[in-house]
């Protein structure tokens, strides 16, 4: 039988979402915390990969187990998990059921603030410039008529497609910050990181929306900033097909 587990982390003291040699993730927590629970080693898949410092409201595993599972469990495993790590739910699905090649969209939110403020400064980035909404919107707005993001992904990645298709993008002001919201059916790595340090210097005036363009079409990731820092980011949500559920 497979299951989806779905869960919420604060990634400041990990180094990303899935497992890595001789590194503290938060997949080894949630393995570890299996196996100290059933007593047996249980492979996870994890849907979204997050980097070191990156948090999550949800992002999903799945496995697959002999015995049915009763939602319940969630308690005890979160007893064993660290503080910083939530298990909100444990789903049964259907046995083709794959939570990352099933997703239909992920969307993100990269959270800054402009007055200093002590309980933002490990959830957000403390940007204290003067900034055109105007301009940052009309940014968000552009990107949703490309496709094509190689401009915005790290080199050391193996992909073999830049293609995302964007199916929203905008900045909104949400519980004392300035968010960058998007959401699409993939992301690049370091993609939304790398757009929203582009588009901050698009709304301190330091760069055009025509050269935010070219950035975008030059498929250079030389052109764009990456200048923002882990703590910003979070994935806030994934969706699939209830077909599988």
């Amino acid at each position: 039988m497979r299951y989806f587990i779905e869960v919420s982390y604060k990634g400041t003291n990990y180094s990303g979402f899935q497992i890595q040699h001789n590194a503290n993730t938060v997949q080894a927590e949630v393995e570890k915390a299996l196996y100290i629970f059933f007593k047996e080693k249980i492979n996870l898949t994890g849907s979204s990969r997050t980097d070191a410092g990156v948090h999550a409201l949800k992002n999903y595993f799945h496995f697959d187990f002999v015995n049915v599972i009763d939602p319940s469990v969630s308690y005890n495993l979160n007893s064993i998990l660290p503080d910083d790590i939530v298990i909100n739910n444990i789903i049964k699905v259907n046995d083709s059921a794959h939570c990352r090649f099933d997703a239909v969209y992920r969307e993100y939110k990269y959270y800054i603030y402009q007055k200093k403020n002590p309980f933002l400064a490990d959830r957000a980035y403390y940007f204290p410039y003067k900034l055109d909404n105007d301009l940052l919107n009309q940014a968000a707005s552009v990107i949703k008529e490309y496709q094509d993001f190689t401009s915005f992904s790290k080199r050391n990645t193996q992909v073999k497609s830049f293609k995302c298709e964007i199916a929203d993008s905008k900045w909104v002001n949400e519980s004392g910050c300035l968010v960058f919201n998007i959401k699409a059916n993939r992301f690049l790595r370091g993609m939304v990181r790398a757009l929203a340090a582009t588009m901050l210097n698009v709304g301190r005036g330091k760069t055009s929306i025509k050269d935010f363009v070219s950035i975008i079409e030059s498929k250079d990731c030389t052109a764009a900033s990456f200048a923002v820092p882990a703590q910003g980011l979070f994935l806030v949500d994934v969706w699939y097909g209830e077909k599988h559920f």
